[in-house]
Formats: structure tokens, sequence, C-alpha cells
């Protein structure tokens, strides 16, 4: 896969190496030289030096052959400029962007670009933490509207059934993994104490998870 990365600071750069690293074609666009050091020597990958949306420095960077597109600039407005460039004008397949205000990341979301928010995410994690009930994010899809979180269920829900923790088009129990083997769930299936659950859940419904399983 080609990958055009645009900011390299410790986000950037980390994905960088870690794309890099794993076989892609990478190529890193800042427009300050000195932050390609954050680097290192074993980048294997290209560097452009300039602005980011800026369509000439795109083109140099290969924005016309790349297959994806992460702009993580510490600027929310620079990093929408560019997704949207990529997205609208060089047609590029996958494009996303950080933006750390939560309300502009919904905004821009309702537009079609797809946006990473540090602070909406950073923010869930410590209400899990803080609520003393252990979901674990097994995988986040989209832009972070929808996860599949991990728990086991506790003593207290012995006997409860999976249509009891299901709210339609909220929360899913989509799979339950019980003395080593794991199956697909239905309505009526009861629930045994330590029983690891799989529950695909909108990220705005995680507070109900927790009271359910506090």
């Amino acid at each position: 896969m080609r990958v055009i990365i645009i900011g390299c600071g410790r986000v950037g750069s980390l994905l960088a190496q870690d794309l890099s690293m794993n076989g892609h074609e990478v190529t890193v666009i800042d427009q300050d030289p000195l932050a390609f050091e954050n680097l290192g020597q074993a980048f294997k990958g290209k560097t452009v030096e300039g602005v980011g949306f800026d369509r000439e420095v795109l083109t140099t960077a290969g924005i016309q052959q790349a297959d994806a597109l992460a702009a993580v600039t510490a600027s929310d407005e620079a990093n929408v400029v560019a997704a949207r460039i990529a997205r609208q004008v060089f047609r590029v397949p996958r494009v996303a962007a950080r933006v750390y205000e939560p309300r502009k990341a919904e905004i821009y979301r309702r537009l079609g670009i797809q946006t990473i928010s540090p602070v909406s995410l950073g923010a869930s994690r410590l209400a899990e933490l803080l609520s003393f009930v252990h979901l674990e994010t097994q995988t986040v899809l989209g832009s972070g509207e929808v996860e599949i979180v991990e728990v086991e269920l506790p003593q207290a829900l012995e006997g409860r059934t999976a249509g009891d923790i299901n709210i339609p088009g909220q929360v899913q129990v989509v799979s339950v993994t019980r003395a080593g083997q794991t199956f697909i769930p239905i309505s009526s299936t009861v629930l045994q104490t330590g029983d690891l659950l799989h529950i695909v859940v909108e990220e705005e419904h995680r507070d109900q998870i927790a009271m359910i399983f506090k």
C-alpha cells in the first residue's frame, strides 16, 4: 500500500515508522525539514518538504498513485483541508484526519471526512478506567463511532440472557467465549459467570454498558 502522511511530529513519525516496517511505501510531508529527524535512520520511505495541502507538494509526494493519506499536523484546519483535497480532488481511496476539537471532528465526519479525535478517545478511555468496569477495546470502526469491546461477565449477571444486554441500534453482543470455545449467541442465550463477551457498541453509548456491568 502506498501511503502519504502529512505531519512528521510524534504521531506522524510513529505512524510512518510502523507502516514502513510493515512493508508499505510511505511518503512523509512536513514544512520543517528538521522534523524528518523524528523518523530515525531505520525509516526506508521518502520525505517531501512543503505545505501538506499544497497541490504541487502533494503531486510531488505521489498522491495520484496513493492508496491512503493521513493528515496529522498540529493544525485541525490544515488537516481537514488536506483531507478534503486528497478525497475530492485526487480521489484517494482512504483518507483520515486528526482533529483535536471533538465538536469539529463530528462536523467534519458529517461532511464525509474520516476523523480521529485524540481528545474524545482519551476521555472515553479515562471514563472507562474511572468507572471500574474493564471494557477493553478490541477494534475501532470508522472514525471511532463504533467499537467492539471485550468484557467478562460478573457473577451478578449470572443467568441473564444476551437479549437482556442488547439495545437495538446501540449495543449488540456478537460473540461469547466460554471454556475456550467461542460462539455467536442468540437473544435467548443464557450467560454464565466468567463468559467473555464481545460487544459492538456506538461510542456514545459506552456508558450504558458500564452501567449494566458495574
